[in-house]
């Protein structure tokens, strides 16, 4: 059998060089979002600079502002975003277009002992050991700068806060704060801390260099120390090792890879860390970061199977029921022994003014910062960090409860709903004592009003449609006794269970007469026009509904749209313009004077009053002349729908509506609908009668 060294023979030897010339400054450069044959060798680089200690690289690159794949109004939009329209040094591009753009490196490996850059030369391959690999990205920190200046402007515009409810007091207390000495736990956990570290990375600063290109007389020089620079074997004893010793350099001997853990700070844990441990420190561990959640969101945020039985009863253990939320307890915030970051308050009277934020969410939805503080007497830095953790400011509103009610758990887990519920009376109880209040002293002043009921116009109508069909007997029965010549005659009225009470029709009396004729509505016996053969005044039974509808028609007609109240005025007047003696309207309702208005070619237009409205029932009922034969009717239905919907429209809305309608519609016939119609207040068109003095 054939040696090994038949089989496989040395064709080349090759001599290899360790340059150390190098050895620290050698870095590898690597452009992952861009092909290999795009290299940036002719492009022009405006500026590097370099954080050696974090191998931190920096690189500015010209951008062609000439090439035809170059948007110069994209570019000039995104240099007027990030400089603004003033010049300034500062500027990022002071050519007013984007014509550079940032590269800023990250480490492609931590580990580059195993990494060398080779120059193969004459038959010797001369290596150099590489001190870092860095991949070089486009930055966007730009962008940033864009939205900073915009933020700015924003600021700039709304003047501070716009909260006045919430702004502070000119004169403020100023807390004195005493630094307590730092316990060696203490500085591990800050020196392993995201913002220790991010400030240490800061403080190391950038060192500015000079590039030079590829065929550059410096870069040709620099690469000479590729090379070793000597080539005696007795000084690279490095690479002078035995075959055994060689053959254990290139295949080492299996050992336990060990998976280096992320440098993080200490308060951070990921997801996989947190399955490892039990429920109840999962649950708890949630909880103090997120502060505010729903049973379902933290089922999700739970291994998958996980009981949700269990999970209610570790919930329950760091957390309080508010508003179907769960929100983490003070003492868990808080522990034992503790004491405030912001002003050195002990932790118990935390967990005190922190319980009575959460109390008053229990009673409402929103809270004010100011009437807080008044009670808990605790800094305002401390009474902010409470309302942070389960609120949000809102503009003339105080502080809003960061979640919606969860009205879906309190109704699947009734039972925890109430267990939750006694505890908060505990609570409350002990609250009162330590705070002197009284529950009764944060209730709503004034109960909510119930909802107004409104009976749309067609159902009116078929109401007096009714009652004219069942009073038709006994008019006809008048009539008939009337040509029958009957001397004495007594009016039947059908019997009704409705109990209309009179409209007072009369004027008030006076000392020397009494108006009409009447006092209260009713003729009296020494009026003019009293009949005493039948006590009807002398008037036909249908009289005075003729003369009422006659009176409807005329008055609609002439306003168009009326209120039931502004209706009852313009009848009152009627009335007492009247001559002694000669009204016929004798008792008259509200409900008779709407059935005569829907009778009368008139419908209810439906307003939509605000919640807030102060408006009386009878200035609500809002009635609007439907049909007159004209053309011009349609355009009146068009705008009562459009009131139907809205208490209040802007006249493009309404040349919208009619234009959609009915095609283009002229400025003289909107001009006359809103003149007929409506009466115009701060730029808005409100139907008559309905504007809020």
């Amino acid at each position: 059998m054939a040696s090994g060294d038949d089989d496989d023979p040395i064709i080349e030897e090759i001599d290899v060089y360790l340059a150390k010339s190098l050895a620290d400054k050698l870095y590898l450069f690597q452009y992952p979002v861009r092909p290999s044959t795009m290299t940036y060798d002719d492009v022009n680089h405006l500026a590097a600079k370099i954080k050696p200690k974090q191998q931190r690289v920096e690189l500015e690159m010209a951008i062609n502002t000439l090439s035809p794949n170059y948007c110069r109004s994209k570019g000039e939009q995104i240099a007027l975003n990030v400089d603004g329209t003033a010049y300034d040094e500062t500027n990022t591009y002071s050519a007013k277009m984007m014509d550079k753009q940032s590269f800023s490196s990250i480490q492609a490996t931590t580990n580059t002992s195993r990494y060398a850059a080779a120059v193969f030369r004459k038959g010797e391959l001369h290596v150099t050991p590489l001190t870092g690999i860095l991949q070089m990205r486009p930055s966007f920190s730009y962008l940033d700068k864009a939205d900073n200046k915009t933020r700015e402007r924003e600021a700039a515009n709304e003047g501070g806060d716009s909260s006045q409810d919430e702004a502070e007091d000119d004169v403020k207390a100023i807390t004195v704060r005493f630094a307590r000495p730092e316990s060696e736990q203490a500085r591990q956990r800050r020196i392993q801390s995201y913002e220790f570290l991010q400030k240490k990375q800061a403080e190391e600063p950038w060192v500015h260099l000079h590039y030079h290109g590829v065929k550059d007389g410096r870069s040709e020089h620099e690469r000479q120390y590729l090379y070793c620079q000597s080539v005696d074997a007795s000084e690279n004893s490095e690479l002078v090792k035995t075959p055994k010793e060689y053959l254990a350099m290139l295949m080492p001997p299996i050992a336990e890879e060990k998976v280096a853990k992320p440098v993080g700070p200490s308060n951070v844990l990921s997801m996989a860390q947190l399955r490892t441990l039990p429920l109840g420190d999962q649950v708890k561990t949630l909880m103090k970061n997120v502060k505010v959640m729903p049973f379902a969101n933290l089922m999700g945020l739970l291994a998958s199977g996980t009981d949700s039985t269990s999970a209610l009863r570790c919930i329950q253990q760091v957390a309080l029921l508010v508003q179907g939320n769960w929100v983490v307890k003070s003492d868990v915030l808080y522990p034992k022994n503790t004491c405030s970051p912001h002003s050195g308050v002990p932790a118990e009277v935390l967990c005190r003014g922190r319980d009575f934020v959460m109390w008053r969410f229990t009673l409402e939805r929103s809270v004010m910062r100011k009437e807080i503080a008044s009670i808990i007497k605790l800094p305002p830095e401390d009474v902010k960090e409470f309302l942070e953790h389960v609120a949000a400011p809102r503009v003339n509103r105080g502080w809003e409860f960061l979640l919606p009610t969860d009205a879906e758990f309190i109704k699947k887990h009734p039972d925890v709903a109430h267990r939750q519920h006694m505890l908060w009376l505990g609570i409350q109880s002990k609250l009162e004592k330590v705070f002197n209040f009284s529950k009764e002293d944060f209730m709503p002043k004034n109960s909510p009003q119930p909802e107004p009921v409104h009976i749309s116009g067609e159902q009116r109508l078929k109401m007096a449609q009714e009652r004219a069909k069942e009073k038709q007997p006994s008019l006809q029965k008048d009539l008939d006794a009337k040509r029958a010549g009957s001397s004495v005659h007594v009016k039947q009225e059908p019997v009704s269970d409705r109990e209309d009470e009179p409209m007072d029709t009369s004027s008030p009396p006076s000392s020397s007469s009494v108006p009409n004729g009447s006092i209260n509505g009713y003729p009296c016996a020494t009026s003019p026009g009293f009949d005493h053969t039948n006590g009807n005044g002398g008037s036909p039974a249908n009289t005075s509904s003729l003369e009422l509808q006659d009176f409807v028609i005329k008055t609609f007609r002439k306003h168009f749209v009326l209120t039931l109240n502004e209706f009852k005025r313009l009848f009152n007047l009627h009335l007492a313009s009247m001559p002694v003696g000669r009204s016929v309207f004798h008792s008259i309702s509200d409900h008779m004077l709407q059935d005569a208005i829907l009778l009368s070619q008139c419908k209810q237009i439906m307003v939509p009053f605000p919640a807030q409205s102060t408006a009386a029932s009878d200035e609500q009922k809002v009635f609007g002349l439907w049909e007159t034969g004209e053309e011009f009717d349609k355009h009146r239905r068009l705008l009562y729908d459009l009131f139907t919907k809205n208490y209040r429209v802007r006249r493009n809305m309404i040349q919208a509506k009619l234009a959609q309608e009915l095609g283009d519609a002229s400025k003289a016939d909107v001009d006359r609908l809103l003149n007929e119609c409506c009466s115009s207040y701060a730029g808005m068109w409100y139907l008559k009668g309905t504007i809020q003095s």
